[in-house]
């Protein structure tokens, strides 16, 4: 376990390195060497790797016992794997059918694909789209935070307190803040201007349908 807990960054990152290759390696083996049933081997190995990733964040903190930015940022990939992931998983799909299908001189795509492809650069349905995962941001960045701030403070009022003044910001210090430790108010905080930007440019293209497609 003691190797484990030395080389969780390394082990992460060989596992995510595998993930992205073997997403690849599914495309190449179903689409260019027309090969589905072997390519779906590929599928199920991206799917190990993320519960290994999972299981790999929960081992550790049952030995530490400490929530630490390796099981936060875990919590993050895996997350998204499971929701925004698997919308960009199949944008991936029907990239590489077009690609490796150029390459053969074969049609892939179905009559479905073009009209999603279409449909997809329709600003109105890019701007629903975007504010879909702008509320969906939302929410888990409130819940995420919420537990952040649960562990930081000792009652409901103190985190209405912390809310409602916010010059807690201005100090950049964890002691002054709603958090627990200073990593976890740094990644707090870095979440908080991330999400920030993400909201107010996800909202730009309803807002400025015209100016967001330049």
């Amino acid at each position: 376990m003691k190797l484990i807990i030395d080389y969780q960054w390394e082990i992460f990152v060989i596992a995510e390195v595998l993930s992205m290759v073997a997403l690849l390696l599914f495309g190449v083996v179903r689409y260019l060497l027309s090969k589905r049933q072997l390519s779906l081997m590929f599928l199920l190995a991206f799917l190990i790797l993320l519960a290994i990733e999972a299981l790999l964040a929960i081992l550790i903190y049952r030995e530490t016992g400490e929530v630490s930015t390796f099981q936060i940022i875990i919590t993050i990939f895996v997350l998204y794997a499971c929701t925004f992931g698997v919308f960009d998983f199949m944008k991936l799909d029907r990239w590489m059918r077009k690609t490796i299908g150029r390459w053969r001189g074969v049609e892939l795509l179905t009559e479905k694909d073009y009209r999603i492809m279409e449909r997809n650069k329709d600003p109105k349905v890019i701007a629903r789209k975007y504010r879909w995962s702008s509320m969906a941001h939302l929410i888990v960045f409130a819940v995420v935070q919420g537990i952040f701030w649960t562990y930081g403070t000792d009652s409901l009022e103190e985190m209405l307190g912390y809310l409602t003044d916010l010059s807690w910001i201005e100090s950049g210090t964890a002691i002054d803040s709603p958090y627990a430790n200073e990593t976890v108010y740094g990644i707090g905080m870095v979440w908080g201007i991330v999400f920030a930007v993400d909201f107010l440019y996800s909202w730009s293209y309803t807002l400025f349908p015209s100016s967001s497609q330049e």
